[in-house]
């Protein structure tokens, strides 16, 4: 055998050379003589030798990670039939699956046990420190028993059963090249005997992954050298070796089957012999009906269609979907497709002013260039703009001369379109998430205003004279102003201003969630000799008049015409000089006003946000009357036309088209429902160059961190024509994105298959078998204080205790050969009956109502804090408090407040930010931890224990506990603490993910992937914590044998550390109230006189 896999070998490598087959064969799995792998969300085998692949699965989800058994007779694999990824079988020589897990959490299959199990990977029992177990579960089905080691995501049994590879953890970006944070961990090997751990050797903090056994040696992949090659480590010697030597394309995945290794690696699947070190790569031809990435027509609607825009005379609308320009008509006529260009970006289409012409932004070139065309997308022109990059709100000026835009850079641009000549008007000072520097035109076509940040980070207005190339500033920046629109007249200029906008600047920082927002109605009276809105009015008696001379008569109608001329002219004269003094407050009163939408003159349209109401309220603000009535509400999206006589506006899902005074009518809705025809491979190469074109342009440095980024798009392009499904095209642009070598560049989503979801109930228990039946082996209550969190037994009344037996559900007997969570298919959030016994079996069984969850993770985790908080309290004597921080955004602000406040009266504290997974700067914990007592005010009452001052606060020592999976802002808080020395940081090296990210547009098919737009570095100029993560001052791994032991060795040597420096520094003590001063003063003898 050994001889004919030799000559196979040979004959692959002779045959490669000639035809390469088919790439992006990923995840592949292997027996004596077959390969079985990953190909268009399907599986496929080939024999071992190369050749002509069989489609062995057809179903429309996702499917993943096949593992042939130990006998080769059955392939496990997981896949996403009932919208939940779960675990399936099937003969080796194919069939219809067989599922065996029915659990609403994915399970993720790893391999089989030596006697002939399924082993995989879940997160049914997940919580903090602890997402993920390995499981086995019969190949008949039934219930899944944990492997014995708390944490593990990837990994598999050797061949005797006696050891367990793995790597604890799943990445967050597993394609990040060149990584050495805190994910990137060696692979640990457990003795499932004694539970004794060793680890592969790390000698440059490089990840480990994907390991599979050859007798006693574990291969696994490692990027040492900065490329992922496939290493060794003998569990006997205690030896490493490198196997393989790639350079450029990385080692994606491997498995083993007798002394052979398959592995993915330069887009094709090679055999290794690991004791020559010889490699072939296998020429695989897949031929098949992939069916997904066929021509086909796809439905466009009223919540896919995006960036709208309006008609003059508000006839029509125009949207951009899926990379086509659409207009739909208001009454007469039908829709119509402007572009299709399934293939092409055609993004951010405009209304001409005089409604004869288009104009929206393409990459038809490969750049993104200005496209105008006739109403009907004919007799197109296109304008090659400076700086090529993406580009961004387009306002075409009234005349029709010019459209200003702006960029990726932050940059506003005006284009003649006569000439095609661009101007540069202004940048704005920060790279804002929010990009509200957005042009609008004055009614003249002369001047463009906009919102600009300022250095302070509050915004000021500005005006941009397009004749002279002036621009002006025409409010202070004393208060935060944005969202100017013209008034049709001329004369007004308005806009939104806070006086509170404080915290609010510091957008990225936690201290900004709390403070309050208000925004108030200003007019900015243009011209010198204008007037107010509003000035006060007097009612009076006029005087008589006298009989006109037809002198007179001819006199005033010259006046009238004069003035009717006057009321044409769309002139608008701004005097720049005192221009800020006259900002004048309307009366309306400060609320969250969000947006304005320019209505008739004289009107103004004002968006509220309101607590607890869904999308935006919008005003129709009178500005001589000074009063306001509801336009609308529910409003997600409101674009005015050009002349503002109507609005396009989208409310409770659906689109209205109505006059922009006056409340919109029941016939202003606007059906938007039409056909486009995709081409999914022309849609495939687009979207792979717009991500290589994003990591350009939207990266938050200028040189790719130094990839030869035009190279780099000629090593992966060819990859695209092998693309036919788009989780293909998902991976291949994760791998290029990782060319970068940054964090959070996630890629996502798209156009995938629409899998109906069966949703599956939990009960919050776990269980274990016994007497042939389930058992309830732990109850989760939800604890006390969390009323979004439902426990289906967790309610007084229902009598339901641990140990019961649980015989049925919904009448259906339960027995130990069977999956519970296939009887709770169907359940989740509908009440049910479950029957329950002290004893194994029905007799004397009772029935109670029971309403199952869809999620147990809220109950599973909040028992996990109160059970360290409890402990910690336990082990300190109850001097300490336990806090714990799940994430820096919401409900990490809101855990800190709950906890850290709740226990003022300990004296130190653990803050445990270990599975942080981020969010905001988290500026205001460090600002509480940071305080320190000044002094007290006395209190009058019971013992006259005082208060301090600051009165909120834990006086004495903090440590803090980290971990691999705290990051992004999690890495940003244990830097923070650790700069202000305020305590020991406890535990494993952060993930090292400090990067912000905003604003990296979606692709044409709703995919999404990231370029991050932030790099952090310290205040001695340089680049800091990304890709490196926060080290531990006291490093503590979570040792399985101690974890499984009922320890929890990183909190308690937390807890051991804080009780040193309480022993060290002594515990803070109240200062007593001192003897009632004596203040009273009077001269020597007053008590004489």
């Amino acid at each position: 055998m050994k001889n004919l896999l030799s000559l196979l070998i040979s004959i692959s490598s002779v045959a490669g050379a000639f035809a390469q087959g088919t790439m992006l064969l990923r995840e592949p799995t292997l027996s004596k003589e077959s390969v079985v792998f990953i190909y268009a969300n399907d599986l496929w085998k080939a024999p071992v030798a190369g050749g002509d692949a069989i489609r062995l699965t057809s179903g429309e989800g996702y499917e993943s990670f096949p593992h042939f058994s130990p006998d080769e007779q059955w392939i496990a694999f997981s896949a996403e039939y009932d919208g939940n990824t779960d675990v399936y079988v099937i003969p080796a020589e194919g069939g219809t699956p067989k599922r065996l897990t029915f659990h609403p959490g994915a399970d993720i299959v790893q391999g089989w046990s030596p006697e002939g199990e399924v082993l995989f990977r879940s997160s049914r029992n997940g919580r903090p420190t602890r997402l993920n177990q390995l499981f086995t579960v019969a190949k008949d089905g039934g219930l899944p028993i944990a492997v014995d080691v708390p944490r593990a995501a990837y990994g598999e049994l050797s061949p005797d059963g006696k050891y367990i590879a793995y790597t604890p953890i799943t990445f967050w970006d597993p394609e990040w090249r060149n990584y050495r944070g805190g994910q990137a961990m060696p692979i640990w090997i457990v003795n499932l005997e004694t539970k004794e751990l060793v680890r592969t050797p790390q000698l440059d903090k490089e990840r480990h992954l994907y390991p599979v056994w050859i007798g006693n040696k574990v291969y696994y992949t490692s990027e040492r050298d900065y490329a992922s090659n496939i290493w060794s480590f003998d569990i006997t010697t205690k030896q490493e070796e490198q196997i393989t030597f790639h350079k450029q394309f990385d080692v994606k995945s491997l498995d083993a089957a007798g002394d052979k290794i398959v592995y993915e690696q330069g887009g094709y699947l090679h055999l290794l012999n690991p004791s020559t070190k010889e490699t072939s790569q296998l020429n695989i031809n897949v031929a098949g009906d992939l069916n997904f990435s066929r021509e086909r027509w796809e439905s466009v609607t009223s919540g896919n269609v995006t960036n709208p825009n309006l008609s003059p005379n508000g006839k029509r609308a125009i949207f951009e979907y899926r990379g086509d320009i659409f207009t739909f008509p208001k009454e007469e006529g039908s829709w119509r497709n402007l572009t299709n260009s399934s293939g092409v970006a055609d993004r951010s289409p405009i209304w001409s002013p005089k409604g004869d012409q288009v104009a929206w932004f393409s990459d038809t070139s490969g750049e993104y260039q200005l496209v105008v065309a006739d109403q009907y997308g004919q007799n197109q022109k296109s304008f090659a703009l400076n700086n090529p990059t993406f580009y961004f709100r387009p306002d075409w000026s009234p005349d029709g001369k010019k459209i200003a835009y702006t960029d990726t850079d932050y940059n506003i641009w005006i284009i003649e379109l006569a000439t095609g000549a661009v101007t540069k008007v202004d940048t704005d000072r920060y790279a804002h998430p929010n990009r509200a520097m957005n042009p609008v035109w004055s009614p003249d076509s002369r001047y463009l205003t906009y919102e600009k940040q300022q250095d302070s980070h509050f915004k000021a207005i500005f005006i941009y004279d397009s004749q002279s190339g002036q621009t002006y500033q025409v409010t202070d920046g004393i208060a935060d102003a944005t969202n100017p629109v013209w008034d049709q007249s001329g004369e007004y200029l308005y806009f939104l201003a806070s006086t509170d906008y404080g915290l609010q600047t510091g957008w990225l920082d936690m201290s900004s969630y709390d403070p309050g927002l208000t925004r108030s109605l200003y007019a900015l009276v243009l011209s010198a000799s204008g007037k107010a809105p509003g000035l006060p009015k007097s009612d009076e008696e006029e005087a008589a008049k006298k009989e006109e001379s037809s002198s007179d008569s001819k006199k005033n109608k010259k006046s009238k015409d004069k003035e009717e001329e006057k009321s044409d002219d769309k002139s608008v004269k701004i005097d720049f000089s005192g221009i800020q003094s006259r900002s004048v407050a309307l009366q309306m009163l400060p609320r969250n006003y969000v947006f304005l939408i320019p209505s008739k003159a004289k009107h103004v349209l004002v968006g509220e946000a309101i607590p607890n109401e869904n999308g935006i309220k919008v005003m129709d603000y009178d500005v001589e009357k000074q009063e306001s009535e509801e336009f609308t509400s529910g409003v997600s999206s409101i674009v005015a036309s050009s002349n503002a006589e109507h609005v396009l506006f989208q409310s409770n899902g659906s689109w209205s088209i109505a006059g922009s005074t006056g409340s919109p009518k029941s016939d202003d809705k606007l059906s938007v429902s039409a056909q486009m025809k995709v081409t999914p491979e022309a849609e495939y190469a687009q979207i792979f160059k717009e991500a290589w074109r994003y990591m350009r342009d939207f990266l938050y440095v200028d040189n790719v961190h130094g990839a030869p980024w035009d190279k780099v798009y000629s090593w992966y392009q060819p990859w695209v024509k092998h693309v036919n499904h788009r989780t293909d095209l998902n991976y291949l642009v994760d791998i290029l994105s990782g060319e970068v070598a940054i964090g959070h560049s996630y890629v996502s989503g798209g156009d995938m298959p629409d899998v109906d979801r069966v949703p599956v109930g939990l009960l919050g228990a776990d269980y274990v078998i016994k007497d042939g039946y389930y058992t309830f082996e732990k109850i989760y209550t939800g604890e006390t204080w969390n009323p979004f969190i439902d426990s289906p037994l967790g309610l007084p009344g229902l009598d339901v205790n641990v140990g019961d037996y649980l015989v049925a559900i919904n009448g259906q007997t339960l027995t130990a050969d069977q999956s519970i969570y296939e009887l709770m298919e169907q359940t989740a959030g509908r009440t049910i009956s479950i029957s329950v016994n002290s004893k194994p079996g029905m007799s004397g069984a009772k029935t109670v109502n029971v309403k199952p969850v869809s999620n147990e993770y809220m109950l599973r985790y909040i028992d996990w804090v109160e059970g360290n908080r409890r402990k910690v309290d336990e082990l300190s004597g109850g001097k300490l408090a336990y806090v714990y921080i799940p994430n820096t955004s919401g409900n990490g602000f809101q855990s800190f407040n709950r906890y850290y406040f709740a226990q003022q009266d300990k004296k130190g504290v653990i803050l445990d930010e270990r599975n942080n997974g981020g969010g905001s700067a988290a500026d205001y914990m460090i600002d509480i931890l940071t305080r320190e007592p000044i002094g007290y005010f006395n209190s009058k009452a019971n013992d006259r224990r005082p208060w301090t001052t600051p009165m909120a606060g834990i006086w004495g020592p903090k440590v803090m506990l980290i971990n691999e999976r705290s990051g992004s802002g999690g890495d940003l808080l244990p830097y923070m603490f650790k700069f202000k020395d305020l305590g020991p940081l406890v535990g494993t090296r952060t993930w090292g993910g400090l990067v912000g990210t905003w604003d990296t547009p979606r692709f044409i098919d709703g995919g999404r992937m990231v370029a991050p737009r932030g790099g952090f570095y310290d205040i001695n100029g340089e680049w800091a914590v990304e890709g490196e993560g926060i080290a531990p001052d006291v490093e503590v791994i979570q040792d399985p044998k101690l974890v499984l032991e009922g320890h929890d060795p990183q909190l308690e040597k937390g807890v051991e550390e804080a009780l040193k420096l309480l022993e060290k520094e002594g515990e803070f003590e109240l200062k007593p109230e001192p003897a009632a001063p004596v203040r009273w003063k009077r001269p020597e003898g007053w008590d004489q006189e």
